[in-house]
């Protein structure tokens, strides 16, 4: 399973059937678990743990130190979960000392060619990568979302669940949950329902949804008047509170 031109560390942690392509480098603290298929000509080296049943494209370069000068060579971290699907060319870098330490992704993520999820990003599950989407440190990517090819993401922004950003989306400010997004810089576009009915969400959420967000950006209200009447919506329709959730969460405002 392991090919012979393949250098893997004697201190490297292999679960079972963890099959190394030709050319491939594993570094000495790093952990694959179960069933976990890496291609050719990959790079994985810090203190990278990853799960089960992951597949890793050629030419990707996982866990190499932040591209961040603060960066002194601290044990820091990138952790992945399982059955991710990491295609050609992509980059993570470790945790920095400034943040949590751990740039993490978690799991059934389609991360698609030549993406870059810098230092001490937070990615959840279900998400997808289209083709060299860019985040950049201390970027967090809630489930469900959706990044368009080309699409970048400043340092500190949050992308909330369920979102959706076009080709070539410039995000400076947090998207939130259930919004599409587009543009540089980016701007929201209603909600993202085709999304949200092949994820099972009934009329009636999708309703609530919609409504939710003619008082967040249609309604001409000011952004606390707007939490405030979401904040009486939301004893009827319950589906909106994660919406609520990152309104009061936000620290960088959300897209306008």
């Amino acid at each position: 399973m392991i090919h012979q031109s393949a250098l893997v560390d004697r201190g490297a942690q292999l679960g079972s059937k963890v099959s190394v392509g030709a050319y491939s480098i594993i570094g000495e603290h790093v952990e694959i678990g179960d069933n976990t298929v890496i291609g050719p000509h990959v790079v994985i080296s810090g203190r990278t743990r990853i799960g089960r049943d992951n597949r890793i494209f050629q030419f990707s370069s996982l866990g190499e130190v932040p591209q961040d000068k603060k960066y002194d060579g601290e044990p820091t971290r990138l952790e992945i979960g399982d059955r991710n699907t990491i295609r050609e060319f992509c980059t993570f870098n470790l945790g920095t000392a400034q943040d949590v330490g751990i740039t993490r992704i978690g799991n059934d993520n389609w991360i698609m060619a030549y993406v870059h999820v810098a230092h001490d990003c937070q990615v959840g599950s279900h998400t997808v990568f289209a083709n060299n989407a860019q985040l950049a440190g201390h970027v967090h990517i809630d489930d469900w979302a959706i990044l368009g090819g080309y699409t970048g993401v400043h340092q500190f922004c949050r992308v909330g669940a369920h979102t959706m950003t076009a080709v070539g989306t410039v995000v400076l400010q947090d998207i939130p949950p259930f919004v599409m997004a587009a543009g540089n810089t980016a701007s929201p576009f209603g909600i993202n329902a085709e999304g949200l009915k092949r994820r099972g969400f009934s009329p009636e959420a999708l309703l609530a949804l919609k409504r939710a967000y003619r008082t967040l950006y249609k309604s001409g209200l000011m952004l606390d008047e707007a939490r405030a009447k979401l904040a009486e919506e939301v004893l009827v329709h319950p589906e909106i509170q994660p919406l609520l959730d990152f309104l009061a969460a936000s620290k960088r405002g959300i897209i306008r």
